[in-house]
């Protein structure tokens, strides 16, 4: 968590300023950041540095969409869905919810799993523990149960963030938990970073990389508390 600085906002053609305390729930992005078995891992080539006597330091990557803190695009579990570049900005960014749910390793969350804790926002995001090191894969992690997701879209919910690297457990095929987020045209944020978040009411962005055609996108994710009114108010 960092803290104690002013910021400055363009919402709806005004300024709003305030102090702030924040979260950054994405993990640190390396060569060690673990990924799906199978898929690319991430890799930074330098070209230029000045440590070699360039005049501009310079890089790129090959990686996977999928990486850390990311955002599936609909087209990425659904041969109809939209590509992250099509996709609404609003399901990233406004009122967000954290929930801590204690379950046995592999299985699915379900509404009971947290019961007595009303849904009060429109994102939604669950602390499992069960992926404790993005730089070391397990395979055992939680994941949502498709009634779940049926049911928080009843709530109103628009998008379901975890942190762990998917919605569905490692194995799956069918993705039970992706097919009910298409049905109920809602968004998923996964491979997030929530330890050090205390359940509650927050502010999120976690806007996607406008990738032309993109089934996923990294995100920097942030979850904050403001005093005052709500600006975002959605």
């Amino acid at each position: 968590m960092e803290t104690g600085f002013s910021a400055e906002f363009v919402l709806n053609k005004s300024v709003v300023t305030s102090s702030m305390e924040y979260y950054d729930i994405s993990p640190v992005i390396s060569e060690k950041l673990a990924v799906f078995p199978g898929d690319t891992a991430f890799k930074r080539r330098v070209v230029m540095d000045f440590g070699h006597g360039h005049h501009i330091g310079l890089s790129s990557i090959e990686t996977t969409v999928h990486l850390g803190a990311h955002v599936d695009a609909p087209s990425h579990y659904h041969a109809q869905g939209q590509t992250i570049d099509s996709r609404g900005l609003h399901y990233y960014l406004g009122n967000a919810q954290v929930i801590s749910v204690q379950l046995p390793r592999g299985e699915r969350i379900r509404a009971e799993h947290f019961t007595g804790v009303a849904i009060s926002a429109k994102r939604v995001l669950f602390k499992t523990r069960s992926f404790p090191d993005p730089n070391h894969w397990n395979d055992d992690f939680n994941s949502f149960s498709p009634e779940l997701i049926h049911d928080l879209a009843k709530k109103g919910v628009i998008l379901v963030g975890i942190d762990t690297p998917s919605c569905d457990p490692a194995t799956s095929k069918l993705l039970e938990a992706h097919q009910a987020i298409f049905k109920n045209n809602m968004a998923n944020l996964e491979g997030l970073i929530l330890d050090e978040v205390p359940d509650g009411m927050y502010h999120l962005v976690a806007l996607p990389l406008r990738i032309e055609g993109g089934d996923a996108s990294p995100v920097r994710a942030v979850l904050w508390k403001k005093g005052g009114s709500d600006p975002w108010n959605s």
